[in-house]
């Protein structure tokens, strides 16, 4: 008895490891209730659901995955994956041609389902109807793809954040929670049912939600229940602003205390709109925006602001004594901070604080979305000095730049020539600064800051370290446009040359001693070679920004909105206007007229500077494009883009692709 119990325990443990090195075949029902069966790790996939496609991604699984719709934005590996349509109409034959083994599609998408339900590909529904659900295809999808260790990491980490919040908000009194509305919708008010996960996500951000005895994704709001609820905090996402705009200036919509106070805040679709692998993250910058003053109160601190862990990085300069990231809470959120200390006091210039000498130290700080609504409130200077007395640096000795770009995101180049060597160490964030629903200016802002550090083995001279300063900011506005990076205020006209924020800091080194670091010198190239690579980057960790990125996302960098444009139009036809759309969204997944449109971006922004004048040839072009669209005769132009302050060759592009849909579907 006593060896059969030993041999039977054997078993189990061979049995437990065996499962673990060999997790397939493994069977699971999915939302819809479709039983499915995994026998190997799936390596051809598309994903029509932005969450699952974060998920995925997140996971380290992003190499099986072969088509996405372009509503997908996060994480920066989505940038480079081919686009099969967006989420409401996806492409069937994009799809057809990539035969994937493995396709995952959410409820509404109803001609996905009816043409693969009976096909070779598996089709699996991973709806996300709680914060919960997301927790379960968080783990479902590890299984999936063999990484179910960084699945049950990425749900412990959102876990974590919530429940940080919940012993944040349960120091403030039931009398002193806020009512939380979100803003949904574009010509009405709008707002999630009561069943939501949008509701659960207020409530665990400690707000206090409307209970309008509707259920589903999106309901309507009359005026009545409107003030009867009467919201002390209200956010929506990018589209949402329409809405606002409309509706804050009329009685009754603009006599809320949320309207009166501007407690108004505006977040990216990508956390709004989903609960995926960022649930956490979001909920605890929503709680900070709600109780922005009662945060920076010592008293509803949980957690002591000390350093908690160290990250190396590597520079192989002779009087850099050690560089890393330190990471640490503040205000009991995670910030993260780059700093290189040096061997001996530095002279440095940065265009923050101006010359400085007798430097130990230099670095980077960012700060989470969370602790920016308490940090513009409290200062610069107030801030900095938290910050120094966390991280252990003097004011005296210490030279930082401050930023909103995750420090993870962090760029590290070096370029060398012969003994010279230069590093640039740079964070980047170019996201368009959100403005508010109902002003124009932002209550809040994206991480839109570009800080450089420039070290080099050689000894600058006054001279040659401010001249550096002007070779970095060209190298920086030339990786800009490069990318086409849009101005955040004139996007459909000019690209961007920087942020409102940027700051680059030059160290003097050590070594053999440049007078002159301009255009002409070795010393200039170096250090612009490293900061256009760094900037790059950086902006693609950052915001997963590729110079090929697809025409839906530098039509959306331009604020451009096709389905708007579509949804707008007013015609005597019987022309369903989710037709012309999806027909519309079909053309441009053509690389021939997808390539049409990109031409346009291009000779719109000439135009626009006065480099063309004469548009005759253009204007053929693309009357030839509508027509090639059509398969027939263009019987009357229409104006679909109307009166929008949209720019000459903008304009005549987009038309002469909607008409062409127009009469093709007519």
């Amino acid at each position: 008895m006593k060896y059969r119990k030993i041999f039977l325990t054997l078993i189990i443990i061979l049995f437990f490891y065996a499962s673990a090195a060999f997790p397939y075949p493994f069977s699971f029902t999915d939302h819809a209730g479709n039983k499915t069966t995994i026998t190997a790790r799936p390596s051809n996939v598309v994903s029509l659901v932005p969450s699952v496609s974060e998920i995925i991604c997140k996971i380290g699984a992003a190499d099986v995955l072969k088509g996405v719709t372009w509503h997908s934005t996060l994480p920066p590996e989505i940038a480079k994956k081919d686009v099969i349509g967006g989420f409401f109409s996806p492409s069937l034959a994009k799809i057809e041609n990539i035969q994937p083994d493995i396709i995952f599609a959410a409820r509404i998408q109803k001609n996905v389902i009816k043409r693969f339900s009976n096909g070779k590909q598996i089709l699996i529904d991973l709806e996300t109807d709680s914060i919960n659900d997301s927790y379960d295809n968080i783990m479902l999808l590890g299984r999936i793809f063999d990484k179910e260790h960084e699945a049950a990491a990425i749900v412990k980490k959102n876990r974590d954040e919530l429940k940080m919040i919940a012993g944040k908000v349960a120091r403030i009194p039931l009398s002193e929670r806020k009512r939380v509305m979100r803003l949904m919708g574009r010509k009405s008010i709008m707002t999630p049912g009561d069943d939501s996960f949008q509701n659960e996500i207020i409530r665990a951000a400690g707000g206090i939600t409307p209970v309008l005895g509707k259920k589903g994704n999106i309901v309507p709001v009359t005026k009545e229940e409107w003030i009867a609820f009467n919201p002390q905090v209200i956010y929506g996402c990018g589209g949402d602003k329409g809405a606002a705009d409309k509706f804050f200036r009329l009685p009754g919509w603009k006599d809320v205390d949320a309207v009166k106070n501007k407690r108004i805040y505006n977040f990216p679709c990508a956390l709004t709109c989903r609960a995926s692998t960022n649930t956490g993250y979001f909920v605890s910058w929503l709680s900070a925006r709600i109780y922005r003053d009662e945060y920076a109160e010592s008293k509803n601190r949980i957690k002591p602001e000390r350093i908690t862990e160290n990250r190396s990085i590597e520079i192989d300069l002779e009087y850099i004594k050690k560089a890393g990231i330190a990471y640490s809470n503040i205000y009991d959120f995670p910030n993260k901070t780059l700093i290189v200390d040096f061997k001996r006091p530095m002279k440095v210039v940065s265009t923050l604080e101006g010359a400085r000498t007798g430097i130990t130290s230099v670095g980077n700080h960012y700060s989470p979305p969370p602790c920016w609504g308490i940090g513009h409130q409290c200062g610069l200077a107030s801030l900095r000095s938290r910050i120094y007395k966390v991280i252990e640096k003097n004011e005296a000795t210490a030279s930082f730049l401050f930023t909103g770009a995750d420090m993870d995101n962090l760029a590290v180049k070096m370029e060398n020539f012969k003994e010279m060597k230069v590093y640039a160490l740079v964070t980047a964030g170019v996201m368009s600064n959100a403005v508010r629903m109902s002003k124009s200016n932002g209550n809040y802002y994206e991480p839109g800051t570009i800080n450089i550090t420039i070290l080099t083995n050689m000894k600058l001279t006054d001279r040659a370290m401010t001249r550096a300063i002007i070779s970095a900011t060209e190298a920086k506005t030339a990786a800009l446009l490069d990318l086409d990076i849009r101005s955040s205020y004139n996007a459909k006209e000019y690209r961007a040359t920087g942020t409102g924020t940027d700051n680059i800091i030059v160290v003097q080194g050590a070594g053999t001693l440049i007078d002159n670091t301009g255009g002409h010198t070795k010393m200039g190239e170096l250090i612009a070679k490293s900061a256009y690579e760094g900037v790059k980057e950086a902006i693609y960790k950052q915001n997963g920004i590729v110079a090929s990125r697809n025409i839906f996302q530098r039509l959306k960098d331009r604020k451009i909105n096709i389905f708007g444009l579509v949804t707008e139009i007013e015609c005597d036809c019987n022309m369903k206007k989710n037709d012309l759309s999806t027909e519309v969204e079909k053309i441009l997944l053509d690389r021939k007229y997808s390539g049409f449109l990109k031409a346009a971006l291009v000779i719109s922004d000439d135009y626009e500077k006065g480099l063309l004048s004469d548009l005759s040839a253009y204007k053929l072009w693309a009357e030839n494009i509508s027509f090639e669209i059509a398969g027939r005769n263009i019987e009357e132009d229409k104006d679909f883009v109307g009166n929008a302050a949209m720019p000459l060759v903008l304009k005549t592009a987009l038309n002469a692709i909607i008409n062409g849909a127009f009469y093709k579907i007519k």
